[in-house]
């Protein structure tokens, strides 16, 4: 499927920019493949790009064309993320000595059984039953029944399944991780193609979506060194950077202030001050003295530990 991505983002047709005729895109897929597809195999493989990655293709049957509509600037930083690693991938492929030189990460979430058979009920607009541990009420076990699969979504390295309830009101996020013993039944639903499911994580971090909360200024203070690693890697899509002079670093960026991102803001905190708003300083602050008490030192020991170093 990305080989179709890479072929349309990467064409400037005379018809506009990620523009490229049936016949262009066929013989550039069955040059790099084994096996030809047809014309309805490419079609069907368009079709399964739009649900799992939520890239809208779109055919120009006055130019039998394809091409990738593109509604968001974040989504061009996704398509290059993707082919990015779509050519490292070749070029590991085209050169096997170099899997001695390129090292994944080893830190993943654990592979789920069930991953096959939620990619087909996404597909395949079949509901969905299971049994869901709950992770934050003490491992309580609680059953689903006659889900609506929508979308399948990564997030911090961990798979989650975005599916309506039977009543269909709200898009629900579902960790993979935590799904036990699921059914895929033979009833099947009318797939909600008005979701904005892109714009629905774009004031986020990570999976939480409280639409109760607000989207907020958030302003960051940090010394040099953590200042250059949020340069390289920065902290969500909206961040700018106000001071950057040699000592300080300050950012802003504007999101919802969720669990996730409290937890992102821990991960790199060694110089963190939180500038604004307070209610995040003081959540901060609250995490910090727990972490304190829960880390207290008895004082013989630090008075052992002075002695060592003298």
């Amino acid at each position: 499927m990305l080989l179709i991505i890479n072929k349309i983002y990467a064409t400037n047709g005379q018809y506009g920019n990620s523009c490229v005729s049936v016949h262009e895109l066929l013989s550039y897929i069955n040059d790099h493949v084994d096996a030809p597809i047809s014309e309805r195999t490419l079609q069907r493989d368009i079709n399964d790009i739009e649900m799992l990655f939520h890239i809208e293709i779109s055919f120009d049957r006055a130019t039998n064309s394809y091409r990738i509509n593109e509604k968001f600037s974040s989504r061009e930083d996704r398509l290059s993320e993707m082919l990015l690693n779509f050519e490292l991938l070749n070029a590991v492929d085209e050169s096997p000595n170099m899997r001695s030189y390129i090292l994944p990460e080893h830190h993943r979430a654990v592979y789920s059984k069930y991953m096959p058979q939620l990619i087909y009920a996404v597909r395949n607009l079949h509901t969905i039953s299971f049994q869901y541990v709950l992770y934050r009420h003490g491992g309580e076990v609680i059953t689903k029944e006659n889900i609506l699969p929508h979308y399948i979504k990564e997030s911090n390295q961990l798979w989650y399944v975005l599916a309506y309830d039977a009543d269909g009101y709200q898009l629900k996020a579902y960790g993979i991780d935590r799904i036990r013993n699921l059914v895929v039944h033979d009833t099947l639903f009318e797939r909600n193609v008005d979701i904005d499911v892109n714009g629905m994580y774009r004031d986020c971090y990570g999976i939480w979506n409280d639409e109760s909360l607000p989207i907020e200024e958030v302003i960051l203070q940090y010394d040099n060194r953590d200042g250059y690693f949020l340069k390289a890697m920065p902290l969500h899509h909206t961040q700018r950077v106000l001071v950057d002079d040699g000592k300080v670093f300050k950012i802003s960026v504007h999101v919802k202030i969720t669990n996730d991102f409290v937890m992102a803001l821990l991960s790199r905190s060694r110089s963190l001050e939180v500038i604004a708003p307070m209610h995040l300083r003081k959540r901060m602050m609250d995490v910090y003295r727990d972490a304190l008490v829960r880390n207290s030192v008895p004082n013989d020991m630090l008075n052992k530990n002075v002695e060592s170093k003298k």
